[in-house]
């Protein structure tokens, strides 16, 4: 599947419901919700928090994550954005921001950092 013609479908799906008519803000405010429930599934499989079912978390997690990515491309579509092409730009921006020979060496101090947080 194409992430354009994701796009496009989701824009043309809300609309034959009305749900194209909600506000970017509440669309936006429903994706930090969804991503909260990511969270959620995210701290059971860390152990942060009791699962009474541990074994489903990749399940659970699929679903979430699929919640969150239906509100930001609802988002990006209300606002405009052709997320392709901003998935596109970002390639170039993360390429430059963290050039690959940076890599190793932060990775290297995020490790030492998460050893001994607070030193």
């Amino acid at each position: 599947m194409k992430i354009r013609d994701y796009q496009a479908w989701l824009q043309a799906w809300d609309a034959a419901r009305g749900w194209d008519q909600v506000a970017p803000a509440h669309t936006l405010l429903h994706a930090m919700e969804e991503l909260g429930e990511v969270a959620r599934v995210i701290l059971r499989r860390e152990g942060y928090k009791p699962s009474a079912f541990p074994d489903q978390w990749q399940v659970e997690l699929r679903e979430e994550l699929s919640d969150v990515f239906v509100f930001l491309f609802k988002l990006a579509y209300q606002c405009g954005v052709d997320v392709e092409d901003a998935l596109r730009a970002g390639m170039v921006k993360a390429d430059t921001r963290h050039p690959l020979e940076t890599g190793a060496p932060e990775m290297a101090r995020y490790l030492a950092q998460q050893a001994h947080p607070g030193s």
